[in-house]
């Protein structure tokens, strides 16, 4: 992993700020979570989305991730 690859995801990140994403979460032993959210902040070491589904009766979550997270493929971010 070199330093212009983190730049270019966390320029990305930024730049979609508000928007809505659909994310892949691996957890590991073959465990896939699919969920929508809307990227709420950025920040210098991680990012924050707001998981609201209105369907289930959970609380909205606001989860956080690193820019590594996206290299790695530990999650996988498409836009909705």
């Amino acid at each position: 992993m070199q330093q212009k690859d983190l730049n270019r995801v966390r320029a990305s990140v930024l730049q979609q700020c508000g928007s809505k994403v659909k994310i892949q979460l691996d957890r590991g032993r073959n465990k896939v979570d699919i969920q929508e959210g809307v990227i709420q902040n950025a920040y210098p070491s991680v990012f924050t989305i707001l998981i609201d589904d209105e369907r289930d009766e959970n609380p909205p979550q606001l989860l956080s991730f690193s820019y590594t997270d996206i290299i790695t493929r530990d999650i996988r971010m498409k836009l909705c």
